[in-house]
């Protein structure tokens, strides 16, 4: 095995485990074998002399996760009583302080400290993934896809082993103890996120297949590969019905519209025409979702669902305003939340997300958090926007400019990406787009030059 055969290698098999091993923090054994393999791949890839210089956008990004863990660690600072006193929403604290006869001491802006250095953990595998599929330089992109494809796939079956189950709750099936029972989950606790990776898959798949058709000279075999991917994205689509996440059928379409543009040369009137209506579809979803009209045409369960997501939504804006601008600290969501529930409403039901990314980043990380995502998500907007004008984009970097926006999309009612598996698919299709911008560049520079050169 050579040293460039293994260089390609890593990316693939390790997406492959992110998606096996890191469907929810309950798994935590899967979690921590996927932390260390990560520190190794972080390690290689900064004591490697010969990798290629990060690009421009890779720079930038970088720029922004280090001002992220940065501000994490910062929370973590011990700060003197007459300081983390004055912090907004701190109040309960000293006052149970006082009540029970105990010294202030020293404490920090995150109320649980522990928790936040946990959550820094669980960036470790996307943050692997995406050097290791940069360091590669886009040179497996096809393995890549294929390990998705595998892995979507092989939690496909398992979720059919899932709903077959009889009694659900008492299923060998079902990997984790709290999970969404009698859905297909596949390798994941929450069906939602299942639905999150069948939707990226989607056009990875199509990616795939066209890609290799591409690069086939057979007639025959070309339209072999085109129905194979065909058939592959019906299992997806199945997948998604069997599933029954409601955000995912409302992303559905979108999805497949935007894959549709990805595939076909079709003009750009035509493009506009099927961006609208998909940007109307989902639109037409969220109007459903936080609407009584869509609590009565949704299934009881659904309808539950909505109407408990209101609730915390509202809660979760109630501690925004609560703590202010330094936040409660990063993942103390679970921890802070009881302070603002009716205490007469309280039952055996817990609540451990905001089941809305953005909410619950503002809660724990106040003012400096949500600037910092403004920042990223005009980072996305600018490469993804870069990337697609580029005459020689490639397809798994359109793909992945689809997926990443599945995942932003979905995140506005659930928390896929508080998972090490969509984490690190969105660390995937975040490497894709940054590839393609560089080979794009690349290839424009390296083109046969039309007039005379004076040097």
């Amino acid at each position: 095995m050579t040293r460039e055969w293994r260089r390609k290698a890593v990316a693939p098999a390790y997406l492959f485990l992110c998606l096996i091993l890191g469907g929810s923090v309950q798994g935590v054994w899967g979690n921590a074998v996927l932390q260390t393999l990560a520190i190794l791949i972080i390690a290689n890839f900064l004591g490697n002399p010969s990798r290629q210089p990060l690009t421009r956008p890779t720079k930038v990004l970088a720029m922004i996760l280090g001002a992220t863990i940065g501000l994490a660690l910062i929370q973590l600072v011990p700060l003197p009583p007459a300081i983390w006193t004055l912090l907004p929403g701190r109040e309960f604290i000293v006052d149970g302080r006082i009540l029970l006869g105990l010294p202030l001491g020293w404490g920090s802006i995150s109320l649980t400290p522990f928790d936040t250095v946990a959550t820094m953990l669980s960036l470790l595998p996307p943050v692997a993934l995406f050097l290791a599929v940069v360091s590669a330089g886009g040179k497996n992109d096809l393995w890549l896809a294929v390990a998705l494809a595998v892995a979507t796939l092989a939690g496909s079956l398992l979720g059919l082993l899932q709903v077959s189950s009889g009694i659900p709750t008492q299923s060998p099936w079902y990997l984790y103890k709290v999970s969404n029972f009698g859905f297909a989950t596949g390798f994941f606790a929450n069906s939602n996120h299942m639905a999150s990776q069948l939707l990226v898959t989607l056009p990875f798949v199509a990616a795939l297949g066209l890609s290799a058709a591409e690069s086939s000279k057979d007639g025959r075999k070309r339209y072999s590969l085109l129905a194979l991917v065909t058939g592959g994205i019906g299992v997806l689509v199945v997948g998604l019905a069997l599933n029954g996440s409601l955000a995912g059928a409302g992303l559905l379409l979108p999805v497949a519209l935007a894959t549709l543009l990805m595939a076909l040369p079709i003009s750009r009137g035509k493009k506009l025409a099927a961006t609208g209506a998909g940007i109307l579809a989902f639109a037409g979803f969220l109007t459903l979702l936080f609407t009584p009209l869509g609590e009565r045409i949704a299934l009881t369960g659904a309808s539950t669902s909505i109407s408990t997501r209101q609730e915390i939504l509202a809660h979760s804006v109630e501690a925004i305003g609560e703590f202010g601008p330094v936040g409660s600290g990063l993942g103390s969501y679970a921890k802070i939340y009881p302070l603002f529930e009716d205490p007469d409403s309280i039952d055996r039901t817990w609540v451990n997300h905001a089941h809305n990314d953005y909410v619950e980043l503002a809660v724990e990380l106040g003012v400096p958090g949500i600037f910092m995502f403004i920042i990223f998500l005009l980072w996305w907007a600018s490469a993804a926007f870069q990337m697609l004008s580029a005459p020689n984009g490639s397809l798994f970097a359109k793909a992945g400019a689809i997926g990443s926006a599945a995942i932003l999309l979905h995140s506005l009612v659930d928390f896929p990406l508080r998972t090490s598996a969509i984490s690190s698919l969105f660390a995937l299709c975040l490497a894709m787009i940054v590839l393609s911008r560089r080979s794009a560049a690349t290839s424009k520079d390296l083109r046969e030059a039309r007039h005379l050169v004076i040097e």
